[in-house]
């Protein structure tokens, strides 16, 4: 049975005066899936991320996310639905400990108010998320470390952590792996394997060995729009999305 979805874009547009980044994109992001989009360097696959976290805002066309119309929400409001977020650049707070960054995380799903003084059980809640958090990014032995005591590719997880410390069932992951060694790309790698059994990820990402490796889905960007979306052995075998992408020099990708 096909799995249900749990994001749709319709017509996604975004433009930028004259420069047209995305460009009616139509796309459907099933639950329990590693979705990947794939393309050269100004395809438009940041700026579609962008757009479905609401970082920043639609020209046309709308964002379904588990049926409901997200397009014009705010991100706070995009984030307590239920999809997390990381960047190109690693956006932590370093000067914290790896547990202080994740209980900011949780911290975040309380309910707002003027109320300063909350039931200790509430507190109680977020070191649960919290904890569970450091765990799932493999960083529990690590949870007293200040975050710019460590090395990249724990940074790189650590901010994972504070995704899932929100609770998310959406990941939008961009480059997890830029500027990493491979060491620390297998890690993360195994640690988007883990993630990918109770998540559903929609992954940007240049690494084409790690992008075959995990995803389920491709989809193909070229110029803000789709050139092609399919199963990984249908983009490999894709006379066009070779001709567009996969057949390129490396450092043209």
């Amino acid at each position: 049975m096909t799995a249900e979805l749990i994001l749709e874009t319709r017509d996604l547009t975004r433009t930028f005066g004259a420069l047209v980044a995305v460009d009616k994109v139509s796309l459907q992001f099933r639950r329990g899936q590693v979705h990947a989009i794939i393309g050269p360097n100004g395809a438009g696959k940041t700026t579609f991320i962008n757009l479905l976290s609401s970082d920043i805002d639609t020209s046309f066309g709308s964002i379904h996310f588990n049926g409901q119309d997200i397009t014009d929400l705010p991100p706070d409001k995009v984030s307590r639905l239920g999809i997390g977020r990381s960047y190109q650049k690693t956006n932590i707070f370093p000067e914290f400990s790896c547990l202080q960054n994740c209980w900011l995380g949780a911290q975040s799903r309380l309910p707002t108010s003027m109320r300063f003084v909350r039931p200790a059980r509430l507190y109680d809640e977020v070191r649960e998320h919290a904890d569970k958090a450091l765990r799932d990014c493999g960083l529990y032995q690590r949870r007293n470390t200040v975050a710019a005591h460590m090395s990249y590719g724990e940074q790189r997880q650590l901010e994972i952590g504070m995704m899932l410390a929100t609770n998310p069932q959406l990941l939008l992951l961009d480059e997890p792996l830029a500027g990493m060694g491979q060491e620390e790309s297998f890690e993360i790698i195994e640690l988007l394997k883990k993630l990918a059994e109770d998540h559903t990820l929609i992954l940007i990402e240049h690494d084409m060995d790690a992008v075959f490796s995990i995803a389920q889905q491709l989809t193909v960007m070229v110029n803000g729009q789709v050139l092609e979306t399919g199963s990984v052995e249908q983009i490999r075998n894709s006379k066009a999305v070779h001709e567009a992408y996969l057949g390129e020099d490396e450092d043209e990708s």
